[in-house]
């Protein structure tokens, strides 16, 4: 035994250490009690004073308790076991399959040097349209998904499950952190059915957890996804669902241990704490991770200081905006906030490039337009105008496209697009070949030109 309980909270716990005992920082330490085991990681020292965060819940736990410590840090397995398992936050299995552990990692271990870096590496293509074409990614790269509640974040997140690996068959990693108990149990038994659960590994610490089980899960799913990429030199997808619930489980921790917040509660460790995680997710020259963050956005406010944080690190980010989905349009993709760092002629290509740039055009003057028909009427608009307006409402309409994930619930197929498809269909809109189809037709579909 290496000390006692003094103090406990709802998460931290803190322990009266012996003199003569060396603990340090991220050190696991527990106490019995009706045969049951309590953990806490260690997160400060003052003196003999050591302040811990609790793994679980804390109810039966009473002061003078003896506190032992265990050997080495948070550890979770490193081996092929992983695939097709499921895991908690602290690298339990929590799936019914068989498994037998062959080694652990710690969690924490893994810092990509400048040398290992791989920065130049092939285009991702996703096989939704509205991604494709505003927002190119590369592999090895991040691309976040931001929106408030309800604009289909997970939908999507689960679509490019899907779509990417269809297309790479590339093993991923899936990490839930802080999202509904319901939605994680519904993707295992999508990807049981699907026959894919040897083809990911997947770590959840959900909505219903203590914000410690909701801090330590990116954690714990980073260390799996780097066990594919450095030791199976593999190209890796990782999801994470939701990295907002992640800052927002520090904060919890944070106001817990008594630190002062900065504003909007946020921990004044916020960025290096979202550092720590993003500068993880890199290519090297054996591998790669490339991943796809949701993130909400609270309020739908996209000035959030963590929000803001979280975007310093992206490649790229597909904004979900309410307007959007209002208009009947899914994926409700903001094309205006939507980016991407590799729309450069050089990497995409000047034709790519120059449609990016006239489609823009053609749906800011739509934008204005239609104030302009509020007012006046369609009929006061000129000729070239009236082109610009119904081209535009063509092109908005063909962002749309029907989602293997949503098939049961629209009965339309879903579709994956090349982006030579896209950007013939988005050339052939805006030249005029198809002024004369209506509108719906653009409506739902993949590549219309390639089912006229």
């Amino acid at each position: 035994m290496i000390g006692k309980i003094i103090a406990i909270s709802d998460l931290s716990v803190q322990i009266l250490l012996s003199n003569t005992v060396n603990i340090a920082v991220k050190d696991i330490l527990y106490a019995k009690l009706n045969n049951q085991v309590y953990q806490f990681e260690v997160v400060e020292i003052n003196g003999n004073i050591a302040k811990t965060i609790a793994f679980d819940n804390v109810t039966y736990l009473k002061k003078g308790l003896p506190v032992g410590k265990k050997n080495g840090h948070l550890a979770i397995e490193y081996s092929d076991q992983i695939l097709g398992k499921v895991f908690d936050s602290y690298g339990n299995i929590i799936s019914n399959a068989n498994y037998s552990s062959v080694k652990k990692k710690c969690v924490y271990d893994r810092n990509i040097s400048l040398e290992e870096l791989d920065i130049d590496s092939g285009m991702l293509l996703t096989g939704i349209k509205a991604i494709d074409f505003f927002a190119p990614i590369q592999k090895g790269s991040k691309l976040g998904l931001l929106g408030g509640a309800g604009v289909g974040k997970t939908v999507i997140i689960k679509e490019l499950m899907n779509n990417v690996f269809k297309k790479f068959q590339s093993n991923s990693v899936f990490i839930g952190v802080g999202e509904r108990s319901r939605e994680g149990k519904e993707l295992y038994d999508e990807m049981q059915e699907a026959n894919l659960t040897d083809k990911i590994a997947m770590v959840f610490g959900q909505m219903g957890d203590n914000a410690t089980s909701r801090s330590k899960a990116i954690y714990s799913g980073l260390t799996l996804a780097e066990y594919l990429r450095d030791e199976k030199k593999q190209d890796v997808l990782l999801f994470i669902d939701n990295i907002y619930r992640y800052v927002q489980a520090q904060s919890e921790l944070s106001a817990e241990l008594g630190r002062s917040p900065i504003e909007n509660g946020y921990p004044t460790t916020m960025i290096s704490d979202v550092s720590d995680v993003e500068e993880r997710i890199n290519s090297t020259k054996d591998g790669s991770i490339t991943s796809f963050q949701a993130i909400y956005i609270p309020a739908d406010d996209y000035t959030d200081e963590a929000v803001q944080t979280i975007s310093t690190h992206l490649d790229g980010q597909i904004v979900l905006d309410r307007s959007v989905a209002e208009k009947g349009i899914y994926p409700a993709i903001d094309v205006f906030k939507t980016s991407s760092v590799f729309v450069d002629p050089e990497v995409i290509g000047d034709r790519h490039f120059e449609l990016i740039e006239k489609a823009l055009s053609y749906l800011v003057r739509y934008t204005e337009l239609e104030e302009i028909i509020v007012v006046l009427g369609i009929e006061e608009l000129s000729d070239e105008d009236k082109k610009v307006f119904y081209r535009s409402r063509k092109l908005r309409n063909y962002f749309s496209q029907p989602m293997f994930v949503s098939e049961q619930y629209t009965g339309i197929p879903g579709v994956l697009v090349d982006i030579k498809d896209i950007l013939d269909d988005v050339e052939n809109i805006l030249n005029g070949t198809y002024d004369d189809v209506d509108e719906s037709k653009f409506l739902y579909i993949g590549s219309y030109g390639k089912q006229s």
